[in-house]
């Protein structure tokens, strides 16, 4: 009886560590802006292919492009919804109904993980489901994006800074976002002083208010990517980085949005956080075609077959 119990016992074991990996629908949103900024599409499958090589027994990315998809199904035993997409009025998540079937999702503890302009969701429509989903969000007249380089000296002990080393990235850092009242669930993961330069424009609703203009004066560190966890058990992490589609060439800057993947689909992260190696080529492939585009550096030219 002892000898069946042991085995029992190791057989749950092994069949606990061979756990399905989680589902990750990650949705691009349309094309927008210039060349090599808000490049949705080629980043979002960049950075699938990165979850394939550095994570693939942990989760497996299932992809959609340009927008909210037309077959929905692709939702169903999803462990996390990850949004790259322009936002505001636009913001797949809150154009029609989308925002209440997403809600369904985040009452079954999925996950849920926005990149860039999709962190702000408009102050009548979506603020008040991005609090309780992710635990922040930009909110027009209180939080601003300018263009800035943010020095991440100093990392706080996450599963989603793991591997992650101190560094330095210019990019349009959104930050004084809107969050849940006393920071509750919230964990700041990236984090500078803004400089003053970053209060040069006049106020407007993406610009500047006096609220920000304050803490810049003061010198207070401002988040831009943050991880929550839910009352309820879920998990969000909001990153406002992402305009300057080559940043995400920088393995530091690419590794923390990769962990928080796998972290809020309530996967492992490993202990040196979720590795993957990428090419210039990998960094010009898949991205959208608009005016202006330069010709692919003759360095990134894919290869012949």
């Amino acid at each position: 009886m002892k000898t069946f119990l042991a085995l029992t016992c190791s057989l749950g074991l092994v069949a606990g560590s061979m756990a399905a990996p989680k589902k990750v629908v990650m949705l691009a949103g349309k094309p927008s802006h210039g060349p090599l900024s808000h490049e949705h599409n080629a980043g979002i499958q960049l950075l699938a292919k990165c979850l394939k090589q550095g994570a693939a027994g942990l989760v497996t990315p299932v992809v959609t492009l340009n927008g909210w998809p037309s077959d929905e199904s692709i939702f169903e035993g999803a462990d996390a919804v990850v949004i790259y997409s322009d936002g505001g009025g636009g913001h797949p998540a809150v154009r029609g109904d989308n925002l209440l079937k997403l809600g369904k999702l985040m009452k079954k503890d999925v996950g849920f993980l926005t990149i860039h302009y999709a962190v702000e969701p408009t102050t009548n429509k979506g603020n008040k489901e991005f609090l309780d989903w992710q635990g922040g969000c930009f909110e027009t007249h209180w939080s601003v994006n300018p263009h800035w380089t943010a020095n991440f000296s100093k990392l706080p002990k996450h599963p989603t800074t793991r591997g992650v080393k101190p560094f330095k990235a210019n990019d349009e850092w959104y930050f004084h976002m809107r969050f849940v009242p006393g920071m509750k669930g919230v964990t700041p993961i990236l984090s500078d002083v803004a400089p003053a330069s970053t209060m040069k424009r006049g106020d407007g609703a993406h610009s500047g208010n006096p609220h920000v203009r304050k803490t810049v004066a003061a010198g207070a560190p401002q988040h831009v990517a943050w991880a929550f966890e839910r009352e309820n058990g879920g998990r969000g992490f909001g990153f406002t980085g992402g305009h300057n589609h080559l940043n995400w060439g920088d393995d530091d800057f690419r590794k923390t949005v990769l962990n928080a993947i796998v972290w809020v689909a309530k996967a492992k992260v490993p202990k040196d956080g979720v590795s993957s190696k990428i090419t210039e080529d990998d960094l010009y492939d898949n991205l959208d075609p608009k005016r202006g585009q330069k010709p692919r550096p003759k360095s990134a030219k894919p290869k012949k077959k």
